[in-house]
């Protein structure tokens, strides 16, 4: 029976919380609408809520609110993606609730809830109902008005009322988003959050949720590290052995399971596309060159890019050398050789990598602008999961004059440096940019992790589909032709200008096939480029 928490109790909830988030992200992930390889709410929730508990470790102090204000500055530094930075503002204002107290009772706590729900819905400039925030105000309410009836009831029934009305409200989500409702799932962020409820519940009543185990020799290996997502990112493409016939993807599958997480796999007739986050990359080598021979491979040192917490497929700042004082500076977050050499000759030339599955925290754009002396800061994040993290930067760094875009793909990213003139003054340019954000349409070509229905159009795994700005309109089997029907309807009489981004797995022949297509069938202008982008084999941006 607990009638006050203490920072040490506290503690423990969070290990708990963390433990039970991590050992579900996956499952989260597989919640995401869209059934795309980027799916990556779990993961961003995870990674937030991981770096706020590795900062509250280091507090040493037996107060809540010394604990809370100590996980609040780690959310805020570590949030990624719109549901991670949600999930930090929760416990900024749960941290502001008790930041006096040494120990929390049964109002407290219900009070700081409330306040994580007001600091959380203020930080969303257009709530949307259906969502984690749906399932944070419902529970909270509840919870709250329970208390007032049980005044003399102890936290352990708190928080079980609390995570009933939450599963409640998560489980009512699809009949407020209508989207939800049609793919059959519950919303992800609000899943979330009941997974870190779960873990608080659970440590109340003496039962610590623990990660789950790996295997001796993976947990030898990572030692110094604090979760299953943490070690080396590696991606290659295998050619099958035409004498392969042993080769099967979900065996195949199964077996990179087994040596980590963050796992996809692609084949597309006698080539095999694998991505894999693992603490043994070189077992995952093996296991491919079993099949065939390699084309192409990548592994990237997750430790090495960042130093705080388990990293999965994470962005980084890449840190130019240092340079004079200026007037203006261009900070673009893009992932792509490619992209990255675009942004460069627009006068970006402070690149954040990252972009889809790879969403940067706020600490990112945090170390990045701190690199930079300029009297203006622009800052382009180029994706609708990544803004919010880029405007929390904003709010932190009050001494520097930060201009956040909403820029929601690399098309309107690049529109907008097009229209940035040096010579002019920060009203000026802002005003040019924005107008040319909003004269961009963007469509984009990947392939489907999953089978599902979206908006009546049925898509098989493997499939590629076609999106048109936030929707799936067309999917097939075949890239070239679905490129060419997503084209068709991003092209109208007012378009002049055709920007092509080929992937890093897509051919010369490919894209100049296209542009030859777009040519003979429109009155339009095409540029064509090698993005080197992953995940998605067209990005094509319409002015």
């Amino acid at each position: 029976m607990t009638l006050n928490i203490n920072g040490d109790l506290f503690l423990k909830m969070l290990e708990s919380g963390a433990n039970n988030l991590s050992n579900k992200h996956h499952e989260i992930n597989a919640l995401n609408v869209f059934p795309v390889p980027d799916g990556d709410t779990g993961t961003n929730m995870n990674l937030t809520f991981t770096n706020g508990l590795s900062e509250a470790r280091k507090i040493v102090s037996s107060n809540i609110g010394d604990v809370s204000k100590t996980l609040s500055r780690g959310l805020l530094m570590g949030a990624r993606g719109n549901s991670g930075v949600i999930l930090s503002q929760i416990f900024r204002g749960f941290a502001q609730s008790v930041e006096s107290l040494k120990e929390a009772d049964l109002k407290a706590i219900a009070n700081a809830f409330q306040n994580g729900k007001t600091v959380a819905y203020k930080a969303v400039m257009r709530p949307v109902e259906g969502t984690i925030l749906t399932v944070l105000r419902e529970s909270a309410q509840a919870a709250y008005d329970w208390t007032l009836l049980n005044q003399s009831a102890t936290l352990e029934e708190y928080f079980e009322v609390l995570l009933a009305e939450a599963n409640k409200s998560l489980e009512h989500t699809p009949e407020l988003l209508p989207v939800l409702k049609e793919v059959g799932v519950v919303d992800s962020g609000g899943a979330g959050y009941v997974a870190v409820i779960e873990g608080f519940l659970s440590a109340l009543k003496g039962e610590i949720i623990e990660a789950h185990e790996v295997s001796e020799d993976l947990a030898s290996a990572g030692a110094n590290m604090e979760s299953d997502e943490f070690g080396y990112c590696t991606e290659f493409i295998v050619q099958l052995d035409p004498n392969a016939s042993r080769y099967d993807e979900q065996t195949f599958r199964s077996e990179l399971e087994s040596l980590g997480n963050s796992i996809v796999v692609v084949t597309d007739e006698d080539l095999v596309k694998v991505h894999v986050h693992t603490l043994k990359p070189g077992n995952a080598l093996n296991l491919g060159q079993r099949y065939g021979e390699f084309l192409k491979l990548k592994i990237e040192n997750m430790t090495e890019q960042h130093h705080t917490i388990m990293e999965s497929d994470v962005p980084h700042a890449t840190k130019p050398v240092a340079k004079e004082h200026s007037k203006y500076a261009i900070v673009s977050v893009a992932a792509g050789d490619g992209i990255v050499e675009l942004f460069n000759e627009l006068r970006a030339e402070y690149i954040i990598s990252g972009g889809q599955t790879m969403n940067p925290s706020t600490e990112d754009f945090i170390e990045m602008i701190n690199t930079i002396d300029a009297d203006h800061i622009i800052v382009l994040p180029n994706n609708s999961n990544i803004i919010m993290a880029a405007k929390q930067a904003q709010d932190l760094l009050e001494d520097k004059d930060i201009r956040v875009l909403e820029t929601k793909s690399i098309p309107q990213g690049l529109a907008a440096c097009v229209m940035f003139n040096p010579e002019v003054d920060i009203d000026e340019n802002i005003q040019e940019m924005v107008e040319a954000i909003q004269h961009t349409k963007t469509g984009q070509v990947t392939y489907a992790i999953k089978d599902t229905v979206f908006d009546s159009i049925e898509i098989k795994a493997n499939d590629f589909m076609g999106i048109l700005e936030k929707d799936i309109v067309v999917s097939g089997q075949d890239k070239q032709e679905i490129t060419k029907r997503l084209i068709d309807q991003l092209i109208d009489d007012d378009s002049a200008l055709v920007t092509l981004l080929a992937g890093e797995d897509t051919t010369e022949d490919q894209l100049n096939d296209l542009v030859a297509y777009i040519e003979s069938t429109f009155d339009v202008e095409v540029e064509a480029h090698f993005g080197d982008q992953p995940v998605y084999a067209y990005i094509i941006g319409v002015e």
